[in-house]
């Protein structure tokens, strides 16, 4: 039997390239694909309310960049880090000032956004910021008002009071929404609040020192002689809330750079104009009528012309005496008042004091019947006595005088309550009630009764006699006719008897004056039976009652 011959190779045998090339090629996508792999970045949310791992999408500018790999709780368990990889171009979007925010339905003052994601899901949206590169964020809550490519200019406000305002109210100007607010805070004194807002392109420009701005929600309902004013900035602001600005075109345009500055929030445009006047003097006045309608802000006029306001009202108790005292402090403002001098710009306290040697005096007037609010009323009344307190109050004192309207209705209503007290209302009634018994008693009486039967059977024999009188003229008329045409048919037999004389009857024979005396009675016969018919038909009641006097006939 031959035995095999084994021979030894130097060189490696070619089987092992399969493993080396796959080796190789393995190494090489694992490379490959670490090096292509986008960065991984970790973003905390109070919730992961819409977030589903492998499914939600990370997105810029409605653009794919990224997905979430993974969902869990923060150490502390109050949050929730939301892993996503992003795309390796996306890389550069990862810096300090980066924003990310959860899109979803949302209804605030701008109206709905989000309401593609109810078929295709909330996604994350990514704002490029700028800064130091950054992989751990805290995303927002809600969308962001304000967007960084979005030119325009950032202001600070103070108010009082928030009121109907929030984040994305708009602001207003002419009507033209220019901006929105981004948000506010609690300022450091705790008694005002600080509102964050944007005003965009092109209306930043208009933007100066001296702008200002007002709370323009809600409506202003207001009650003149013109009858009700009903004023809005616009629907918008009325069921949003909203900040209406504007620039005054005076010749202190202000400065253009406003860094820094914190605008005035004022509550209406009104009480702008009302605050352009700096200079204001104080008087107090004491009246004698009731003070009931006079409210802290009531205007002061002169002559129908607001000059100032009232700015306190309140009861004082005098322990000298134990009287009550009222002290209305009112403010006049004398820029208000155009004065051809410099008395008024001077020394306001001694140009009224001047005024009221002259007759100047204070009095209340009802502004409205509907609201019974009052008003101070100034004017000039120089036979009105002079009547000061002298309670030594710091503010300088007008004289006042009794409203001429509440004095004349006060006498008035007094007048007629003593004119009402003299009346005997018990007297009155027992005589309209004597008067009424015996009204109801001879109304019951039966010799009234039995009165109405006869007159009424009266009545029905009347109107049968006018039933037979109505059916005999026109047979008299007949009869009378006949008589006539007889009468006529007896002269033309006579006259053959008579002498004639040339064919005509001769005046000396005794027939002839027998005729004429014939006609003449049958002629006033017939006169008298014409007016006997013409009275029946105008009065049928002569044949019972008689014939009435000729002065009452004339007057029917």
């Amino acid at each position: 039997m031959t035995e095999p011959l084994v021979r030894e190779r130097n060189l490696p045998s070619l089987i092992w390239l399969i493993p080396v090339l796959t080796a190789i090629l393995g190494g090489w996508l694992i490379v490959h694909t670490f090096s292509d792999r986008g960065p991984l970045v970790t973003i905390t949310f109070r919730t992961a309310d819409g977030i589903e791992i492998e499914k939600t999408r990370i997105k810029y500018k409605s653009l794919n960049i990224g997905v979430v790999e993974g969902v869990s709780f923060s150490p502390d368990f109050s949050k929730v880090e939301v892993r996503a990889r992003l795309n390796k171009d996306a890389g550069n979007f990862l810096r300090r000032d980066t924003r990310f925010w959860v899109v979803r339905p949302t209804l605030s003052a701008r109206g709905i956004s989000g309401l593609g994601t109810l078929l295709s899901g909330a996604y994350i949206e990514l704002e490029p910021g700028e800064g130091a590169p950054q992989s751990l964020f805290v995303g927002l809550e809600s969308p962001p008002v304000l967007h960084s490519d979005m030119a325009g200019k950032r202001v600070t406000l103070m108010a009082r009071q928030l009121g109907s305002i929030e984040r994305g109210s708009p602001l207003v100007y002419q009507g033209i929404a220019a901006g929105e607010v981004l948000g506010y805070e609690m300022a450091n004194d705790t008694r005002n609040v600080l509102i964050h807002a944007f005003v965009k392109a092109p209306f930043d420009g208009l933007l100066r020192s001296n702008t200002r701005f007002w709370n323009g929600s809600g409506i202003d309902l207001s009650v003149g002689p013109n009858g009700f004013q009903l004023k809005t900035e616009s629907i918008q602001t009325l069921l949003f809330g909203g900040i209406a600005f504007d620039t005054p075109d005076t010749p202190d345009s202000g400065i253009e750079d406003i860094t820094g500055l914190v605008f005035t929030l004022h509550d209406d445009l009104k009480s702008i104009k009302d605050q352009s006047y700096t200079s204001k003097v104080r008087f107090v006045l004491y009246f004698e009528d009731s003070v009931r309608g006079l409210s802290v802000g009531a205007p002061v006029e002169f002559k129908g012309i607001k000059v100032g306001s009232v700015v306190d009202v309140r009861l004082d108790y005098d322990e000298r005496n134990s009287t009550f005292h009222i002290p209305v402090v009112i403010e006049i403002e004398p820029e208000r008042i155009a004065d051809r001098g410099q008395l008024m710009k001077r020394s306001p306290k001694d140009a009224f004091q001047t005024l009221v040697k002259r007759g100047l005096r204070a009095r209340l007037q009802s502004g409205s019947l509907l609201t019974g609010q009052l008003f101070v009323d100034l004017d000039m009344h120089p036979k009105a006595p002079l009547r000061l307190a002298k309670l030594n109050r710091p503010e300088a004192e007008l004289p006042t005088i009794r409203g001429a309207g509440i004095e004349q209705a006060v006498a008035s209503m007094s007048g007629i309550v003593s004119k009402l007290d003299q009346v005997d209302f018990a007297a009155i009634g027992s005589e309209l009630h004597s008067a009424l018994k015996g009204a109801n008693a001879l109304v019951s009486e039966p010799a009234l009764q039995s009165s109405l039967v006869d007159l009424s059977a009266s009545l029905a024999s009347l109107r049968n006699i006018l039933r037979v009188v109505d059916s005999r003229a026109e047979p008299i008329t007949t009869n009378l006719e006949q008589a006539l045409l007889s009468a006529r048919e007896s002269l033309d037999k006579a006259r053959e008897t008579m002498t004639l004389v040339d064919g005509v009857i001769s005046p000396e024979a005794p027939m002839h004056h027998h005729a004429l005396r014939l006609t003449e009675e049958l002629t006033a016969t017939t006169r008298s039976l014409r007016h006997l018919i013409d009275m029946l038909e105008r009065n049928p009641q002569a044949l019972l009652l008689g014939k009435k006097p000729m002065k009452e006939q004339e007057k029917q």
